[in-house]
């Protein structure tokens, strides 16, 4: 039971963070931004959508029912980092890339330090939640397949900014 509830505070807090996006995105639009990578975003949906199913499919099929704490406090913390991440870049964090004229790139926050932060939390995260309840199939299968899409993606993102 405890992983549905958090499975669905997991997809609660996705669908926050697409409706803050597409808010975002709007409001860049109406900014002068031009949205860069459209061919590779829905490949990003399909392996996000995905990764819920299968999440749910191994836990439904393995039914171990136990759970690591350590991993799901680790969860949390993430949860903080990515929260934190968000609100450094304010107007400009989205699910896709954008560009805006005029505006200087964001370095305050964990941008200070890293150049991508929010991927290294997804990362984290796209590994975290399946071991955090023993689901290995998907711990290997998704952190394989996101570092592809995060491959193309960082690429396309680098490309972006240096523009």
């Amino acid at each position: 039971m405890a992983f549905f509830f958090f499975i669905s505070f997991v997809i609660l807090l996705r669908i926050g963070e697409l409706i803050l996006a597409r808010s975002n995105g709007q409001w860049l639009l109406k900014h002068g931004a031009i949205e860069y990578g459209q061919k590779h975003y829905p490949f990003m949906i399909v392996l996000h959508t995905l990764f819920f199913i299968s999440l749910i499919t191994e836990y439904t099929l393995a039914g171990t029912g136990s759970y690591n704490y350590l991993l799901l406090i680790l969860f949390f913390i993430l949860i903080a980092l990515k929260a934190w991440t968000i609100l450094s870049l304010g107007r400009f964090w989205n699910t896709k890339i954008y560009r805006a004229p005029n505006f200087p790139l964001i370095k305050k926050g964990p941008y200070k330090y890293f150049k991508h932060p929010n991927y290294i939390i997804v990362i984290a995260e796209i590994a975290i939640i399946p071991l955090a309840f023993g689901l290995y199939y998907t711990a290997i299968i998704f952190t394989l397949l996101n570092s592809i899409m995060l491959f193309i993606r960082i690429k396309e993102e680098n490309k972006v900014l240096k523009i």
